[in-house]
């Protein structure tokens, strides 16, 4: 199967709000995916990519740049990914973290690393591990809204 990635388009943002339900399970509104597309194209460290299969938006890639303060250095964060479930375990997910990896090393990374929550651990966790991502760390949160 062939991937062209490339950066999300205005007319991406239907496809990407359907890819995003999947991912998280709630919907986002077109004017919110929207707002969140602007942000990333003034942003001058966050990107926001598609992938393409013949023609039709199949993922959604965002990655940034961070700084790591103690190690003085820099790492590619993926900040989203997901495939749609129609394309799954075709290779769609592999190209996008080939590419982000790839922009990681382009930007002087010294690699990448990305946040997957638990209820992700079946599917999602033997993905990356099977690209050679170890788990790290945990990340905690606290929000003030609830």
């Amino acid at each position: 199967m062939s991937v062209c990635i490339r950066p999300m388009e205005p007319r991406d943002i239907d496809a990407v709000c359907s890819l995003i339900v999947q991912l998280s399970g709630h919907p986002m509104s077109l004017e919110d995916m929207a707002d969140r597309l602007a942000w990333a194209e003034r942003s001058p460290i966050d990107w926001l990519f598609v992938g393409e299969v013949d023609g039709c938006v199949a993922g959604l890639l965002g990655f940034r740049l961070r700084e790591n303060l103690e190690q003085r250095s820099r790492y590619g964060e993926i900040s989203v990914l997901v495939t749609d479930s129609a394309v799954r375990r075709q290779g769609v997910g592999r190209a996008l973290m080939d590419f982000a990896e790839q922009m990681a090393r382009e930007q002087g990374c010294i690699g990448t690393w990305l946040v997957s929550g638990f209820k992700r651990k079946d599917e999602a966790h033997r993905f990356y591990e099977s690209l050679g991502y170890q788990t790290t760390g945990y990340r905690f949160v606290k929000r003030f809204d609830e």
